[in-house]
């Protein structure tokens, strides 16, 4: 019986064992999408305990915790950071089978050279040891992402982003890269009038004059775009329900434009149209600039009112969606193609169904002006996990080329997330050594390791232009 979490954790063969620990386990980090906070890195934070940088903003273990009957005043609640801390080792032992389980004892390990299992009767004896450690200067914020070998790292930020922390950073001569990435959704969500109002309101602040038109409009965001590229910029990323490629003139978004600033309703047509046009703007800009632009379709977010109206947005209350994403997608990247302005672009999927059709799609528009243009990202949120890595894998491998993979990215709020990286890289060494011990790929262990080194790191490099 195997160890649990030992040295050759999920790697089920000698083959992948050597392609492990001599290829993929020292291979430098890029994590070119996540949701790290710039200021905590520009201040170098030190986080007070193991709770603060552990449940805080974690909605992984928000939603285990209540399937697990414990009381929101555990989870984002006032109770005190023990007590929230007391009821997540109370959870852990019933995440046998969900990567938390995983996730947990691999970060205990990595970060803090805990191998305890987390349950209530280690939990005080973990907590005091890792808070301990984490107040020394050892485990400061930027010291947590030297341990992990991060060299670069793509924060998620809105267009109106000051972008100060990320200019303070690169001023200290921080030598892990963090760099911002243009999430303009706000600026595109017609779904609701008040909201896209209040967020126009802001972007005449940072603008410094009026918006009254979608001339304007489109102007004030474009420099914003270009405020971004001057600080580094080189990513563009949507989080979207669909890809939106509805017909529409410049004349018709004008006015549906006059409708939004006299908050007046939008019918469900011209929030389609207007979304469409935004998009295709968005991405015209992104190829002038040879940015990478990706989008994050499928998610359907906020299900539950009651809690939404209690604790708010991006608290634990989304889910997979089933939206239609074949014919959308198409016809929006094709447009872009059939114009010359189609820049390298990710596409993520949320709903497993969904992972053939974009494991195909994305051949219809690799035109060979680049190995990998148009990629099929990692396995994203809900199927960030064995099973969805491993099938987004194989899709990949079966419909396209792995090899040109830009490989994993944690997509996280937590400076304990890394792990997820080696976690990719595990399954990634175990897949390919299963095939070579079955005789399916040749036993050329130097070329396959470089395959394995190229997924985990040397193409997002070069892909990024890191």
């Amino acid at each position: 019986m195997k160890q649990f979490i030992d040295e050759n954790f999920l790697l089920n063969n000698k083959t992948a064992e050597t392609l492990y620990h001599e290829f993929a386990k020292e291979m430098p980090i890029i994590d070119y999408h996540c949701h790290l906070p710039p200021d905590q890195i520009a201040e170098d934070k030190n986080f007070e305990n193991l709770t603060q940088v552990w449940l805080y903003g974690d909605h992984y273990k928000w939603r285990a915790m209540r399937a697990n009957g414990i009381d929101e005043a555990y989870i984002t609640g006032n109770k005190s950071d023990w007590e929230k801390f007391e009821k997540w080792a109370e959870t852990v032992p019933y995440t046998l089978r969900n990567p938390l389980y995983h996730w947990t004892h691999l970060e205990l390990q990595r970060y803090f050279d805990v191998h305890d299992i987390l349950s209530p009767a280690t939990a005080k004896k973990i907590y005091d040891e890792c808070t301990a450690k984490l107040q020394t200067p050892e485990y400061s914020v930027r010291n947590l992402l030297r341990k992990m070998n991060v060299l670069t790292v793509a924060t998620t930020d809105d267009p109106i982003d000051h972008l100060a922390y990320h200019q303070q950073l690169k001023n200290d001569g921080f030598e892990v890269k963090v760099l911002p990435a243009f999430r303009p959704d706000k600026a595109m969500n017609a779904d609701d009038v008040t909201a896209l109002n209040i967020y126009i309101g802001k972007l005449e602040t940072v603008y410094g004059s009026a918006i009254q038109d979608f001339r304007t409009y489109l102007g004030a965001l474009k420099s914003r775009h270009d405020y971004f590229a001057a600080n580094g910029c080189v990513l563009s990323d949507h989080g979207l329900e669909q890809l939106y490629a509805e017909h529409y003139t410049m004349e018709e978004v004008s006015l549906i434009f006059d409708k939004i600033r006299s908050a007046a309703t939008l019918t469900a047509q011209e929030v389609l149209q207007f979304k469409s046009a935004m998009l295709y703007e968005f991405a015209v800009w992104d190829n002038e600039k040879g940015w990478v632009q990706q989008y994050h379709i499928g998610a359907l977010r906020d299900n539950n009112s009651r809690m939404l109206q209690t604790l708010g947005p991006d608290t634990g209350l989304d889910s997979i969606g089933d939206f239609a994403q074949g014919a959308a997608l198409s016809k929006f990247l094709n447009r872009l193609d059939t114009d010359n302005k189609l820049t390298k672009t990710i596409i993520y999927n949320l709903n497993p169904a969904d992972n053939e059709l974009i494991a195909t799609m994305i051949g219809n528009f690799n035109d060979g002006s680049v190995a990998g243009k148009i990629q099929y990202g990692s396995a994203w949120w809900f199927l960030d996990q064995k099973e969805g890595m491993i099938r987004q894998i194989n899709a990949l491998s079966n419909m396209g080329l792995l090899s040109r993979f830009v490989g994993m990215l944690t997509d996280s709020r937590s400076f304990l997330s890394f792990p997820r990286h080696e976690y990719f890289r595990r399954l990634l060494c175990n897949l390919f050594g299963e095939d070579i011990e079955n005789g399916e790929l040749p036993d050329d262990i130097a070329w396959v390791g470089k395959i394995v080194q190229d997924i985990c790191y040397n193409n997002a490099k070069s892909y990024f232009n890191f």
